[in-house]
């Protein structure tokens, strides 16, 4: 299944499901297009604020979001998206039914890299805006076999510092080094609790702007949605 070409770059086209937000995004973080080597077109899906997807499954489930996102992906494939992706690794619950509803390829979230790194790993680790709200439900989404579950080292940040506050509250500001603290001190933690591990899966979109110091700090390999749309669209142009 090929992704659409953009014919004046050549490359692939990929639409992107945006959360209703307004916080600063920079080079890395899937709604920023500085970096990508592909176009990124979006469609917000307005009323649907971070702490409306930053839930348990059973919660998500309880509130039926499958039309909204059906919808703005039936748009974005209306504007050339070859390919359709979402700006919130919680998203991927929807992975299946968006996947059998749409006519091009779906790739709802970088935990969809889980499968793979535990066929080669024995743990891995997961970096995430909420540990609490992200079980197994959503890794079994992602393809994680039940068997595998128990081989994943999850850190969540602390909700009250100033990454997952700005997101969470989705303010019009948020400080770049703060975050980025915020973030490495998840990070950091997670290493003490597991220091066995060398690759780890950054499930929220607006964590890559950090990854350098992120790798800087715990010499891990990190995998994230960059890497699962790039690989994809390798795949899609053979």
């Amino acid at each position: 299944m090929n992704l659409a070409m953009n014919t004046q770059s050549g490359q692939s086209c990929w639409g992107v499901l945006m959360l209703d937000t307004q916080f600063p995004r920079w080079p890395g973080d899937i709604g920023c297009r500085d970096g990508w080597p592909f176009e990124l077109i979006y469609q917000k899906v307005n009323g649907m604020f971070p702490n409306e997807i930053v839930r348990s499954a059973e919660a998500l489930q309880q509130h039926d979001v499958l039309p909204l996102f059906l919808q703005a992906a039936q748009d974005l494939i209306s504007q050339g998206a070859g390919g359709i992706t979402t700006s919130c690794g919680f998203l991927v619950l929807l992975q299946n039914e968006l996947q059998s509803r749409l006519s091009v390829p779906v790739r709802t979230s970088s935990l969809l890299l889980l499968p793979h790194l535990l066929a080669e790993n024995a743990t891995v680790g997961v970096l995430t805006m909420d540990e609490l709200a992200l079980d197994e439900v959503h890794f079994l989404a992602a393809g994680v076999l039940p068997r595998d579950l128990s081989r994943l080292r999850v850190q969540g940040v602390s909700r009250a510092e100033e990454f997952a506050s700005a997101i969470m509250e989705n303010r019009l500001h948020m400080n770049f080094e703060a975050a980025q603290q915020s973030v490495i001190s998840a990070a950091v933690l997670l290493q003490q609790k597991s220091p066995e591990l060398r690759h780890v899966v950054l499930e929220c979109t607006n964590m890559p702007p950090y990854a350098k110091a992120i790798e800087a700090t715990t010499g891990w390999q990190l995998h994230s949605l960059h890497q699962l749309l790039k690989a994809s669209s390798v795949e899609a142009s053979k």
